[in-house]
């Protein structure tokens, strides 16, 4: 469990970030503009790259390409984990007009419109939590090219 703290650290950090951000748009009234969200992969990526870059720090030559990798996914997991959950509150106790407002504005056709958004809001976290760590994996890892 030791080798988990920093990431799981990170992704609540990271989580509350996401979630400010949201809570930002929606006092400014742009919640419900998707577009907006594309920020969240900054935000994530941001927490990622710290998490793997602190990790490295920390472990020195003990840090290898497992290492990283299960350090980024913790964290971007732990943050979408968390953020969903918080938007499936905000969306059904705090602010029960919401999916409503998306539905207007985006998908007028589906039945079961709630679970569709928040199965999305899941999938696009774990997405770019995937793609991220791979991503920056790559700054992170040892060259296995040997210099003459």
């Amino acid at each position: 469990m030791k080798n988990f703290t920093l990431p799981i650290r990170f992704g609540i950090v990271t989580s509350a970030v996401l979630i400010a951000y949201f809570l930002i748009l929606s006092l400014l009234g742009k919640h419900t503009n998707v577009f907006f969200s594309l920020f969240n992969g900054v935000i994530t990526g941001l927490g990622i790259y710290e998490t793997i870059k602190y990790t490295k720090m920390k472990l020195g030559k003990g840090f290898s390409y497992g290492v990283g990798f299960t350090a980024g996914i913790t964290t971007g997991f732990v943050a979408t984990l968390l953020f969903t959950i918080f938007f499936a509150l905000y969306s059904t106790e705090l602010n029960s007009s919401f999916l409503t407002e998306l539905s207007q504005v985006w998908a007028k056709d589906f039945n079961h419109f709630e679970a569709i958004v928040f199965f999305t809001v899941a999938i696009m976290g774990f997405a770019t939590t995937l793609v991220l760590t791979l991503s920056f994996m790559q700054l992170f890892k040892s060259s296995n090219n040997l210099k003459k």
